[in-house]
């Protein structure tokens, strides 16, 4: 889809830049994670194996390994991956994305084929145990990326063009259709009270209308644009995120300040709070639109992904709401996400804005503490983290994107970018 990937730093930055993630390699190459006070111990045990664990810090290890970093960094990301999928024998996990076993599934989809050959599918138990939980009625779980119906589909499209991974993505948006609050303005998606983070649920508790990537409409239509692209389910799919995106347009400009959307539509409400990050805000929902446009080859849909894009990259460090280094909400995953949507566009500002957050996310190191000297941020807790959503493996998989020409396709795990080679129309 993209021209081949360019790094955006070279002599002391790329040094510099490549140095912390071969350091944050080397603080989590035993896969260990200190268990915080409020998480039982076998949350904790199903956590330290997830893309929140061991499985995320694997691709870091990997990605090393195909920059050329040396072969210890290759066995090193098997034996994590190793670990985390022993554990999904041995763990009652969930199916989801982040925090379950079909987050551990994709990183072996992932790197079969690069970083190791597989005498069998070890994968296609998992496709049959999802596709038979979605063929059992409608989906009365969640669908967001996280835990819900879209990162089941991001499992499925790692899995193509394998046949049951593509029946695995026709139910999954055959599920996402059937959730749809069919409107005037599109297509919606509700989030009740019940699916909501005991946080959020206070200040909703009537439920609310999710507007980002992380828990929200934003990855439902990078998710449907991915499938067009595939070529998977289109005749539901097409205009299913036609739909979406039109309700998604309906809410610019309810933000306050500058941003142009809010985190959360909630009807009769005054507008919330947005800020620069993938998982909220204008960020993300620039890189959803992109993801949508090129996959479904929707102009107009670039032409806003662009403006708003562009609009993110004017926003000032201090308004933007950034108090720490990780992918989710932190200057590396801004520093990212302006990556791809340059690499993606051409655009020299966004590439500025790439240049500025990710150098931001190397001065936000303080060696001598937390994870490689990255210590994350939540509300008002500090806390380590190692691992590849908010976490210091994250931080090491950006700023090696940026110095490196092997494409970081790990960031199909943020629905940032489009998988290649489409698979036939379904």
């Amino acid at each position: 889809m993209d021209s081949p990937w360019r790094p955006l730093f070279s002599g002391d930055v790329a040094a510099q830049a490549l140095s912390i993630a071969k350091d944050i390699a080397q603080a989590t190459s035993t896969g260990a994670s200190s268990r915080p006070g409020n998480v039982g111990a076998a949350a904790f045990d199903a956590w330290r194996n997830s893309l929140d664990g061991r499985a995320g810090q694997s691709l870091l290890h990997a990605y090393l390994a195909f920059e050329g970093a040396g072969e210890a960094y290759a066995g090193k990301a098997v034996e994590l991956l190793d670990q985390a999928t022993d554990a999904v024998a041995e763990l009652r996990l969930p199916p989801g994305l982040y925090f379950g076993f079909s987050g551990i599934a994709w990183v072996t989809a992932h790197l079969a084929g690069r970083l190791f050959e597989e005498e069998e599918d070890s994968c296609l138990a998992v496709d049959e145990l999802l596709l038979d939980s979605l063929s059992r009625g409608p989906w009365s779980g969640k669908y967001d990326l996280f835990e819900g119906l879209v990162g089941l589909g991001v499992y499925a499209l790692e899995r193509l063009p394998r046949p049951s991974a593509a029946s695995l993505l026709e139910a999954v948006v055959s599920q996402l259709a059937a959730r749809a609050e069919r409107t005037p303005e599109g297509a919606g998606f509700f989030n009740s009270p019940e699916t909501l983070q005991p946080a959020y649920r206070q200040l909703f508790p009537r439920g609310t209308y999710n507007l980002g990537m992380a828990h929200g409409v934003a990855a439902v239509i990078a998710l449907l644009g991915s499938a067009c692209y595939a070529g998977v389910a289109t005749r539901e799919a097409r205009p299913l995120l036609a739909g979406t995106v039109s309700w998604l347009l309906a809410r610019e400009g309810q933000a306050e300040g500058d941003f142009h959307f809010s985190a959360f539509y909630t009807p009769g409400a005054d507008a919330d709070n947005s800020r620069l990050a993938w998982c909220h805000g204008d960020l993300g929902i620039a890189t959803a639109l992109l993801v949508a446009a090129r996959g479904a080859g929707e102009t107009s849909w670039e032409d806003h992904a662009r403006r708003i894009a562009r609009a993110a990259a004017a926003c000032p460090a201090e308004d933007a709401g950034i108090r720490d280094a990780g992918l989710c909400h932190g200057a590396a995953g801004a520093g990212h996400l302006f990556n791809r949507l340059y690499q993606t566009t051409g655009e020299e500002l966004l590439g500025e804005a790439a240049r500025f957050w990710l150098r931001r996310a190397v001065a936000l190191r303080e060696p001598g503490l937390g994870v490689a000297g990255y210590r994350m941020a939540e509300r008002a807790d500090r806390f380590d983290h190692p691992g590849f959503r908010v976490g210091a493996s994250g931080v090491g998989l950006a700023l090696l994107a940026s110095v490196s020409p092997v494409e970081p396709a790990w960031d199909r795990l943020l629905l940032a970018s489009l998988k290649d080679s489409p698979a036939g129309e379904s």
